[in-house]
């Protein structure tokens, strides 16, 4: 029997390759007909614990699978004595194969079938079956049309395997696409229905595995990976005799004047996330309130780059770029670090000075750019980049041989050797200022902790993001000091600091 699973996989698959996983286990064994009855009772039974109450179900139906198990949705919804009708978007007289079997059950169930037409009355829950995984282009025409009264409907919906308009690889509105309340995905999880536009559009999302023989599935290679708590990478624990030389010296560099408390909290979230040290350059002006804030973090007056090198010798990890400025300030302190080859985070201004092609990023660095950002460095619009997030974040790993954060909803980690990771964790509270410079500074303590720079990307990002989640849950008004404490408590949760 088909499985829904909770919690989620953490293996992502392009569109592509989950085609190739429904085209092996057919060839294995399983009739497509068959796959599409499991998908259909997967979507049947979560449609009935979404909404116990109803007795009518609409759905509309596009060509092909996506549209054939929208027609077993409605003989289920039938069968069970509920009022099932289907607006169909493709000629049923044209179906061939296992979709014209699902239409010929349908019918057979007593389930009405109608041809669209704009205009037509939409009850009860609502099937979204119109657009699959194969979705290449823009949305046009009638789909465009049907998927404009969907949204407009104010009625539950229920998405069958994507919401339409939607594109698996990428997360992209072709157009546009449905905004549904509920979506069951089948066989293997689609990377576009964690990132870019995603997170507004799928709605709870249900996975049903349809009995998929695990041995056929390790046969094509994930995507990405969706980092879960249950398997992210940690740090290691730490023995009875440890000690604060152990766990490394993280310098932060920046804080221009009116920006210092960029600097302060990243210094602060890197001291709460573990490193046994932490420095922080900035313009004097800002060393007194430092001091006040954080006593335990050695703040250096720093006016001039000269007297960096001096307090880059000590350090095993530079944090650089949080509240730095592009000013010639900045220009020469972001200089002098990028000639130091160790473990650097770089963030903020560093990135929009490295996008002028200004300085060299150190090899094996960590960026963490957000969409603005990762525009510059790429020389395409924001818009470029949040049409494919995923390809955006690899590239920036390959230009600058860097692990990148590409932040926003679903931040991705993409290493240059073409590893890539998703989270999706988050909360809309977090839509505020400061919390990438408390991002770098988690990056930079775990680094400093002798984590790999992908693992240490990994692992900072679900903190901080987990730590936002939890803390968005009281609404707006989060700051960005608010998630500190909670990635303190999160870290011990997932990797104790004790042996």
């Amino acid at each position: 029997m088909a499985q829904v699973n909770t919690p989620l996989p953490d293996v992502l698959y392009t569109a592509a390759q989950v085609r190739d996983l429904d085209a092996r286990l057919i060839a294995a064994g399983t009739p497509g007909l068959e796959l599409m009855q499991r998908a259909a009772s997967a979507c049947w039974r979560a449609l009935r614990k979404r909404w116990p109450d109803a007795a009518e179900l609409t759905v509309l139906a596009g060509a092909g699978n996506n549209g054939a198990d929208g027609y077993l949705v409605a003989a289920h919804a039938r069968r069970a004595g509920w009022s099932a009708t289907v607006y169909t978007l493709s000629p049923t007289d044209r179906l061939t194969g296992d979709a014209a079997a699902a239409y010929a059950e349908a019918k057979a169930a007593g389930v009405e079938c109608q041809p669209w037409a704009d205009g037509v009355a939409l009850r009860g829950v609502l099937v979204d079956a119109l657009l699959g995984t194969g979705l290449a282009r823009e949305v046009k025409g009638a789909y465009a049309n049907a998927i404009a009264a969907i949204n407009a409907s104010g009625l539950g919906v229920l998405a069958v395997d994507i919401p339409s308009g939607l594109n698996a690889d990428t997360g992209h509105a072709m157009g546009t696409a449905v905004r549904a309340h509920l979506t069951v995905t089948f066989i293997a999880l689609k990377l576009g229905l964690f990132t870019g536009e995603a997170p507004t559009l799928v709605g709870s999302l249900v996975f049903a595995d349809l009995g998929a023989d695990s041995s056929i599935m390790a046969q094509v290679t994930p995507e990405a990976r969706l980092l879960d708590r249950q398997r992210l990478p940690l740090p290691k624990p730490r023995v009875a005799t440890a000690h604060k030389g152990q766990f490394g010296r993280v310098l932060v560099v920046g804080g221009e004047r009116g920006t210092g408390g960029a600097a302060i909290m990243a210094a602060e979230s890197a001291l709460r996330t573990g490193a046994g040290m932490v420095s922080l350059a900035t313009r004097g002006v800002h060393l007194a309130p430092a001091l006040t804030r954080l006593p335990e973090v050695m703040t250096a007056a720093v006016d001039s780059a000269n007297q960096l090198p001096a307090l880059m010798k000590a350090a095993s990890v530079l944090v650089v770029g949080p509240g730095m400025g592009t000013a010639a300030w900045g220009r020469s302190l972001l200089s002098v670090a990028a000639s130091r080859e160790i473990a650097q985070v770089w963030d903020a201004d560093a990135l929009n000075l490295l996008s002028e092609g200004l300085v060299t990023l150190p090899s094996g660095a960590v960026i963490t750019p957000h969409p603005g950002e990762a525009a510059r460095l790429l020389g395409l619009s924001t818009g470029d980049v949040q049409k494919d997030r995923p390809s955006a974040a690899r590239a920036l790993a390959r230009k600058f041989n860097c692990v990148c954060v590409l932040k926003g909803a679903g931040s991705l980690v993409a290493s240059p050797d073409g590893r890539l990771a998703l989270c999706d964790r988050g909360h809309p509270a977090m839509a505020t200022a400061g919390l990438g410079d408390v991002l770098s500074g988690v990056i930079g303590a775990l680094l400093a902790q002798h984590m790999l720079a992908f693992d240490a990307a990994c692992l900072g990002v679900w903190l901080h993001a987990s730590a936002g989640e939890q803390e968005g849950a009281r609404g707006r008004g989060l700051a960005a000091v608010d998630l500190i404490p909670a990635i303190r408590q999160l870290l011990e949760e997932v990797a104790p600091c004790k042996a």
